[in-house]
């Protein structure tokens, strides 16, 4: 990577650089060249990506026969406002995108016959999420961000936050402004750009997201004229630790439900479907909490091995000890918060913008796989499929430039 300094300003330039540092950007990175120069940004430091929080786990088609019912699941979660194309491409993708994560290191939980462990979550019609106990996200992306750091043609600058892009007489992308952690202004001069920049949770009063989650990309890409899509289709997430304290909302995973907890009024009695799609859920929850008077509903595990609840989902159970609230004694409160935003930059199937030379993929972009409504556990699986596509027509168009 080469660099020229000015007062207060520098200048450095590079094959590809890529915005944000969560599973999108990493995989991203895995899958270029190696005689490709990258240089990778974070807002701030690598731990604080949302990619780190996915708790429940990714999806994975089991078998051939399972081609139609999550094509099925998916659409109808998302309202059947999906673009097909893209969750079609998703899905056929997903089994090689497994088996890259454990050629690469991450660790699946595993039956006793060697087997992958597959759950269900909710609006899902068969078990088919693959799971690292509940810290899933945090599995992943470690893994990711350690095989990146093996590599020598990649730098991570951390602390470093998107002013601009950088477009070109032609009106090409080429590169990006970011402002460095002691002020500085940095213009990156690249062949290539990817934004993974992540979500909108930031902005939210309370959201699953970091605080830094502030919907960046949307923001400068929008400022060049480029289309966002459905920026109105916000998931809300239908359980979160109720603490009544301001800061991020620690969640709690789909899977819980999926594994038998559900979801009680102020009389202890259920009051919905727990395994309804997310949007629903929220939605019978607000409702409930307005019968009741209270601004939570409750979340009982009664129905869920202490043995699947002390190792499936241990981190969740010791943040709710930490919390005053043991999950084998009694019902925790819950709340829903922002979780996820469904719409983003427009993006075609190989993750373009309408931009020559920048791309987009995760949650930043919007590639039609989600709908109005994410299916569960959908996210880390559509953020490395759409982001080794762009990766690879990075590739391909070099090749035949």
């Amino acid at each position: 990577m080469r660099g020229r300094q000015a007062a207060g300003r520098s200048e450095t330039s590079c094959d590809v650089v890529i915005v944000g540092c969560g599973v999108a950007g990493l995989y991203a990175a895995l899958n270029l060249p190696r005689a490709l120069r990258v240089i990778m940004l974070s807002k701030e430091d690598l731990a604080s990506c949302d990619s780190m929080l996915a708790q429940g786990g990714i999806c994975v088609m089991r078998d051939h026969d399972d081609y139609g019912p999550w094509f099925d699941d998916t659409m109808r979660a998302g309202h059947n406002a999906c673009r097909t194309a893209s969750v079609d491409t998703m899905i056929w993708e997903s089994r090689g995108i497994i088996n890259d994560l454990i050629r690469l290191g991450v660790s699946f939980d595993r039956l006793p016959d060697g087997g992958l462990d597959y759950t269900r979550e909710g609006a899902h019609s068969r078990p088919r999420i693959v799971h690292h106990a509940d810290v899933t996200g945090k599995e992943i992306t470690t893994t990711l961000l350690a095989r990146v750091r093996e590599l020598p043609n990649v730098r991570i600058l951390a602390w470093r936050r998107m002013e601009d892009l950088v477009v070109a007489e032609d009106g090409r992308c080429a590169g990006v402004v970011c402002q460095g952690p002691d002020g500085e202004r940095v213009t990156i001069r690249a062949h290539d750009t990817l934004l993974a920049t992540g979500g909108v949770g930031g902005l939210y009063e309370r959201s699953t997201n970091f605080a830094c989650l502030t919907g960046d990309g949307c923001r400068v890409a929008a400022a060049h004229g480029l289309t966002l899509d459905h920026m109105s289709w916000v998931q809300v997430h239908p359980t979160t630790l109720y603490t009544g304290r301001p800061g991020r909302a620690f969640l709690i995973s789909e899977a819980c439900r999926g594994e038998g907890a559900v979801l009680l009024d102020a009389r202890g009695e259920r009051f919905v479907q727990e395994l309804l799609p997310r949007d629903v859920v929220s939605e019978a929850i607000r409702r409930q909490m307005e019968a009741d008077g209270l601004p939570y509903v409750l979340l009982s595990f009664e129905h869920v091995a202490p043995e699947v609840v002390r190792g499936h989902f241990a981190n969740i159970y010791q943040r709710c000890l930490e919390e005053g609230h043991d999950l084998l004694r009694e019902p925790v409160p819950v709340v829903p918060a922002q979780h996820y935003l469904m719409g983003g930059i427009r993006v075609n199937r190989h993750s373009r913008t309408g931009m020559a030379h920048l791309y987009a993929a995760g949650e930043t972009s919007c590639n039609g796989v989600h709908g109005k409504n994410r299916l569960a556990s959908n996210s880390l699986l559509e953020s490395l499929v759409f982001s080794r596509l762009a990766a690879r027509d990075i590739i391909r168009r070099r090749h035949h430039a």
